[in-house]
């Protein structure tokens, strides 16, 4: 199950209590001295809203791995320090489901389709302006970046946050608010159990 949205829509909130084992999608970012990072225009700072900051095809590699042998590797990513720090092992046991959430992940729908390892995917949506403040608080309290960059990325997120979502719906995602989130995993949950299947 692929759960996109834009930064602070509460995508880490509905994976926690859908109590569905959650593939971090945030943790393929690219590390600050890739060379291949873009900047956001007209100006020096890292554009990490745009999916050329993230690995897909490594991300897709889990996420098929998970759905083959229900473990894979995975990175450990530091927001604050914009670097992988370590490597873990996901494993989801037996579970016919599993959520890959993270704002990147509409744009691996195709490809997932294509494998054979989507179940559904995904987009919340909250409102420009609700969207704006639990990102701001969210990312002010555990430090990811500094101050001044926090609201500038803010305030551009929210004035592009229509645009954000109607490319990830038009890359596959549902959009919808938080309850029908929770009431279609419950749903395709139920159904891949029926079949014994494991997808995303």
């Amino acid at each position: 199950m692929l759960l996109c949205g834009p930064s602070g829509s509460g995508k880490s909130l509905v994976a926690a209590r859908s109590g569905l084992p959650v593939l971090r999608l945030d943790d393929f970012y690219k590390e600050a001295c890739d060379p291949t990072l873009p900047l956001v225009e007209g100006s020096s700072d890292i554009d990490w809203d745009h999916p050329a900051s993230w690995d897909a095809e490594v991300a897709v590699e889990a996420i098929t791995r998970l759905c083959a042998t229900r473990s894979a590797p995975v990175p450990v990513y530091d927001l604050s320090l914009s670097a992988r720090t370590g490597e873990d092992t996901l494993d989801i046991g037996r579970t016919p489901l599993f959520i890959a959430e993270g704002v990147f992940a509409a744009e691996i729908v195709g490809r997932c389709r294509e494998l054979g390892v989507l179940a559904d995917a995904l987009c919340l949506t909250r409102g420009p302006v609700t969207t704006f403040r639990r990102r701001f608080l969210r990312d002010l309290k555990e430090g990811r970046k500094s101050v001044p960059f926090l609201l500038r990325r803010g305030w551009r997120l929210m004035r592009a946050e229509r645009s954000i979502v109607a490319r990830q719906v038009s890359l596959g995602a549902h959009p919808c608010d938080r309850d029908e989130a929770l009431g279609r995993l419950a749903a395709a949950t139920a159904g891949r159990q029926a079949r014994h299947e494991t997808v995303a």
